[in-house]
Order: C-alpha cells, then sequence, then structure tokens
C-alpha cells in the first residue's frame, strides 16, 4: 500500500507498508518519506526531464530482526524518448539490522492508447553481506474510466538467485483532491 499525498507544491509526504499473510499476518517494509520535486519537466506536463528525490526514515516491521529504524534516500529522473516515457532511478541507505545497501530501477511506458500503457521494468537492490535482488517486470496500467481511476497487473521475474523466480502484482491507484480548510 502507498499513500501519496502532496502537501505543497512539488512536495509530497509518501507512506508505505505492506501486508505479508503466510501463515501469520506481518506488516513489513513500513517506511515514511518526502518527495520534492527539484525540477519540473515530462511528469508535470512541461519541457525537458523531471528531477526528484525521495528520502526518510524506514520504519520498524513485524519481522524478525527488522525491529529497529533505517534510512533510505532515492533520486529519480524522468524524461520522454518519443513516445516511451522512461524513468531512472538510484538510491541507497541504511536497512533496519544496520547494514549499508543500495537500490536502481529503469523503467518506460509505452502509451497504446489514451488510456492503456505497457510497462518494464529492471530494478534490484543490494545489501551488504547479501546476494543481489534483480528482477524484471512485464505490465500493464489501464484507466478505465476516470481520470482518477488507474489499474495495474505485472508479471516479475527473478534475474539474481536472491531474488523470487515469479511475482505477480495488481494494483488500483485512487486520485482524489482534499478541499482546503476554509478559515475565518
Amino acid at each position: 500500500m502507498v499513500l501519496n499525498y502532496g502537501i505543497a507544491k512539488n512536495l509530497e509526504l509518501v507512506a508505505e507498508f505492506n501486508l505479508q499473510v503466510s501463515p501469520d499476518v506481518e506488516l513489513t517494509d513500513p517506511s515514511l518519506s518526502l518527495k520534492g520535486v527539484l525540477k519540473e519537466g515530462v511528469l508535470q506536463a512541461k519541457p525537458g526531464v523531471s528531477v526528484a528525490v525521495e528520502a526518510g526514515p524506514l520504519l520498524p516491521s513485524t519481522l524478525p530482526h527488522e525491529d529497529r529504524v533505517g534510512f533510505e534516500a532515492i533520486a529519480i529522473g524522468s524524461g520522454k524518448l518519443a513516445p516511451v516515457t522512461v524513468h531512472v532511478n538510484g538510491g541507497g541507505g541504511l536497512d533496519r539490522g544496520g547494514r549499508g545497501f543500495g537500490v536502481w530501477g529503469v523503467i518506460a511506458e509505452l502509451p497504446v492508447h489514451s488510456k492503456f500503457r505497457l510497462v518494464s521494468e529492471v530494478n534490484g537492490q543490494s545489501t551488504e553481506g547479501e546476494r543481489p535482488n534483480n528482477s524484471a517486470l512485464l505490465g500493464v496500467i489501464w484507466q478505465p474510466t476516470s481520470k482518477n481511476v488507474f489499474l495495474d497487473a505485472g508479471v516479475r521475474h527473478g534475474i539474481s538467485r536472491a531474488a523470487p523466480d515469479w511475482q505477480f502484482t495488481l494494483g488500483v491507484t485512487f486520485g482524489f483532491s482534499v478541499p482546503p480548510v476554509s478559515r475565518q
């Protein structure tokens, strides 16, 4: 689950977590971060490359050995190689066990129709003392009716030994505005 909330122009609060059910319910990968747009571009419907930074604490999870706080910072660049939109990200931090890690990713989105995009992604994570976890995804993003609802689905395949062989993802994104508070 990811919740992005715009708190000012070009600044979002991002809250994330996963629920793992097998056999017990576990809260995994909780984090809270700020995402700031440093340079407006293609993602803000302006010419050029968009550049953003996202950073914040990795909160304790319910998994064993993940009961401490970590930290992560990532830089994100997005541009257009007509007709494909490309997102490149890289960063790192300290995990909940105090080990250093690095993350990277490249995402490409190809619009097939005004309401349908094909998506591919290659990404990975390397943590001190562990094998790299690298994988590739092929998926779709569909905007069925409203400009504020998106459905996505993907198939991910591990390309390193530490990554799961196969993963299937489904998601729904709702966009909405919160009315401003009137002050009298």
